[in-house]
């Protein structure tokens, strides 16, 4: 225990489980914001596909599927945006108080805005604001300790429960709403959620430290004009180019798809031409470059949970239990439920393997290996070989991606730091988020290409680009070791 939480405990003052109390209002923020973010994006899809006399937009399911990997794409762009705002501009505390403004706006839009409108506004809006939550609110928790404090960890592990509980109460209710009482009540539930996130957050926000109440590293006087001028060109850009027809629904996550891999490839151009960055640390960077193409190709397969499997749960999927009909928007909460019974027990799993356990670039060949086996076990109940899947089948198959994800999200972020020269550490974070972002326009795109007809072929090719992108990274397993210069 640091000596700073000595004293707050000698003085009397309350603590959140033994830990400092302005966690309780960053855990509470983190629980709201997710149970609106995951419970909207549990109920998206089908909003954006359904015809009309069922609540949706009758939007074609291709271009559906596309405009939600373009979003969930935006999500981890604007965390990069959301960064930046809280190191020169706001700070990071009051960067996760706009941020969360932000996002419930986008959800009143979506709840009480009509047609395509809603759904630009609300999702342009939820995307902005939930980027910078995600850029500021785990930051603001690690500033709650001391260095090397022991507590920190567990700190980390009580926040990151708020996360999972988010995500699964959010579809659950969103869910039923839903489908009990139609899509926009089920989006103002999200609103809801995010109003009470924000009310609990300003009650506790005094108490969080002075520090983060202002940018670190400030824009100087003379510098706020031309940022905000490159910002009007860059809206700008964007509104001609969709006024003139060049960004549409249909081709939006191609769009993104071609910006994130161009900002990519200028991101590690940067670092591996700085002279800041040492020979060592720059064969550490040529090692993380299979790892980052890597990521992004998991996250095009994962990305798909919230589109194509989605839509295979609406259609193939059995849901009858008990006589009751499960909602469509409850397969995000399954998903998040298993994510919260299992990261324990692999946490567990990788401290009892210690030196024994994969390395870093090895669980990454895990996972993929488990997503492809998990896409390939779809096949035998897709059109002409069953007419529906069972229920629980289902949940078996999603105990796959629940692996893959837990050998790889979490290892990824720690990869990133561990072979980051000193110069670019926070790019470096930077950079595993543009690799998701990648993924997820990616799989949006993919996306686009499945159809009922053609289901069979999609999920094979889908598991087949699992299966190849484990194994090619398994070759690669001893040179990357190799330029790793030992580090684990």
């Amino acid at each position: 225990m640091t000596g700073t939480q000595n004293s707050h405990q000698a003085k009397g003052e309350r603590t959140f489980f033994g830990h400092p109390r302005p966690l309780a209002t960053l855990f509470g923020m983190e629980v709201w914001e997710r149970f609106s973010f995951y419970g909207m994006q549990a109920i998206l899809l089908i909003y954006l596909y359904y015809e009309t006399a069922r609540g949706g937009l009758g939007i074609s399911q291709s271009v559906a599927i596309g405009v939600v990997g373009a979003y969930g794409s935006g999500v981890y762009l604007a965390a990069i945006l959301g960064g930046w705002f809280a190191d020169r501009v706001f700070g990071a505390e009051r960067t996760l108080f706009y941020s969360g403004m932000i996002v419930m706006l986008g959800h009143i839009a979506l709840a009480i805005v009509p047609g395509v409108y809603g759904v630009a506004f609300g999702l342009v809006s939820i995307a902005l604001g939930s980027g910078g939550v995600k850029a500021t609110c785990s930051s603001l928790v690690g500033t709650l300790y001391a260095p090397g404090s022991p507590r920190r960890d567990a700190g980390f592990s009580i926040f990151y429960l708020g996360i999972n509980i988010g995500g699964f109460v959010g579809p659950l209710m969103t869910g039923l709403l839903q489908k009990s009482f139609g899509f926009h009540l089920g989006f103002g539930l999200a609103a809801a959620g995010m109003a009470l996130g924000l009310f609990q957050y300003t009650q506790g926000r005094k108490a969080l430290p002075d520090e983060q109440k202002l940018p670190p590293t400030p824009l100087s006087a003379g510098s706020v004009k031309y940022y905000a001028a490159a910002g009007v060109v860059v809206v700008a850009l964007v509104a001609m180019a969709v006024a003139v027809d060049w960004i549409r629904a249909d081709n939006l996550a191609s769009v993104l798809l071609v910006i994130i891999a161009l900002a990519a490839i200028v991101y590690f151009w940067v670092i591996l031409r700085s002279q800041r960055v040492s020979v060592e640390e720059r064969r550490r960077v040529y090692a993380f470059i299979p790892l980052f193409l890597t990521s992004a190709a998991f996250w095009a397969l994962y990305s798909q949970v919230y589109t194509v499997i989605t839509a295979f749960f609406d259609q193939r999927v059995d849901r009858t239990l008990f006589n009751f009909t499960v909602p469509v928007g409850w397969l995000v909460s399954l998903q998040a439920l298993t994510i919260i019974i299992f990261s324990g027990i692999f946490a567990w799993l990788w401290t009892a393997l210690g030196k024994r356990q994969p390395s870093s670039a090895g669980k990454f060949v895990i996972a993929m290996f488990l997503i492809g086996l998990t896409f390939l076990g779809f096949v035998p109940f897709l059109s002409g070989l069953a007419e529906t899947m069972p229920l629980v089948m289902l949940v078996v198959l999603l105990l796959g991606f629940t692996f893959a994800e837990l050998c790889l999200s979490p290892i990824g972020l720690s990869v990133s730091t561990k072979l980051a020269p000193k110069a670019f550490q926070t790019q470096m974070l930077a950079l595993f988020f543009i690799s998701m972002a990648l993924g997820f326009a990616a799989g949006g795109e993919l996306g686009s290409f499945y159809t009922a007809e053609s289901e069979a072929t999609y999920f094979l090719v889908m598991a087949a680009i699992g299966l190849t992108g484990g194994a090619m990274l398994l070759l690669c397993l001893p040179l990357i070791k190799k330029v790793m210069q030992g580090v684990e």
